[in-house]
């Protein structure tokens, strides 16, 4: 069975930057994986290329077994890859409702003039997805009104209506209070487990990392350093001194 995403050789320059190093990686389906790094380490940038976002010096990339090293981002959300980001990307001037409604009818290509978004959207998968991340009581609200945490699990919720196999998060606890924290990731998980969807997110917070992940990639200067159980790669000498800040 072949991995869910695999990448070969994968390389980035920027000038004489080099964001991403030869990269070999794989995820397999049903994982939970965190991405661990200082800022600058390479981490988004090795994201903004799996979903073509930018392309590579050299390498390929594979979704299910497909190679995408060429195509857009679109067509790459088409193969089941969703994402979300640090900054949510919302339509704030639009209810919870009518952000997931455009998502839906985005994905499908189909906006039409002549009917009202709501008869081009379905209603039922809406409920049930609101209903999944939490939401189901703000669904009239505007997404301008949300607090952080909220804004958060639209995004999910957004990437979520359109059935990925897999979910990229990039720091979904970001901006987040301390105390809403677990409250977010624990209703991320349960909807990605409900809905069979792999996950990969970056992460700063080890607490997070601890409870949440399956396993943890550390990234240092454009490589992978660690790769394997939380534990295992939390507790190893270089990722201590170079990512946690500790002896």
């Amino acid at each position: 069975m072949s991995a869910l995403v695999r990448t070969e050789k994968l390389s980035l320059a920027f000038g004489g930057v080099v964001a991403a190093d030869a990269i070999d990686f794989e995820l397999q389906a049903g994982e939970r994986l965190a991405v661990i790094g200082a800022n600058g380490a390479g981490k988004t940038t090795f994201i903004n290329i799996v979903t073509g976002f930018l392309k590579p010096t050299s390498g390929r990339i594979f979704i299910d077994g497909k190679d995408v090293t060429a195509l857009d981002p679109r067509r790459i959300v088409r193969l089941g890859v969703g994402r979300s980001f640090q900054l949510p990307q919302l339509f704030l001037e639009h209810t919870v409702r009518q952000c997931l409604e455009l998502a839906i009818v985005g994905k499908a290509g189909r906006l039409g003039f002549f009917r009202s978004l709501s008869a081009q959207a379905d209603q039922k998968e809406i409920d049930h997805t609101m209903e999944l991340v939490g939401l189901r009581e703000r669904a009239d609200d505007l997404a301008s009104s949300l607090p952080e945490g909220q804004r958060k699990l639209l995004d999910v919720a957004m990437a979520l209506t359109l059935r990925p196999k897999l979910l990229i998060m990039d720091e979904p606890t970001s901006g987040v209070a301390s105390e809403d924290k677990h409250d977010l990731m624990a209703a991320v998980m349960r909807a990605l487990s409900e809905r069979e969807v792999t996950s990969w997110f970056v992460e700063h917070d080890v607490d997070i990392v601890t409870q949440y992940a399956t396993r943890v990639a550390a990234w240092i200067s454009g490589k992978i350093a660690a790769d394997g159980p939380p534990d295992q790669v939390l507790a190893d000498p270089t990722v201590k001194r170079e990512v946690l800040g500790v002896a």
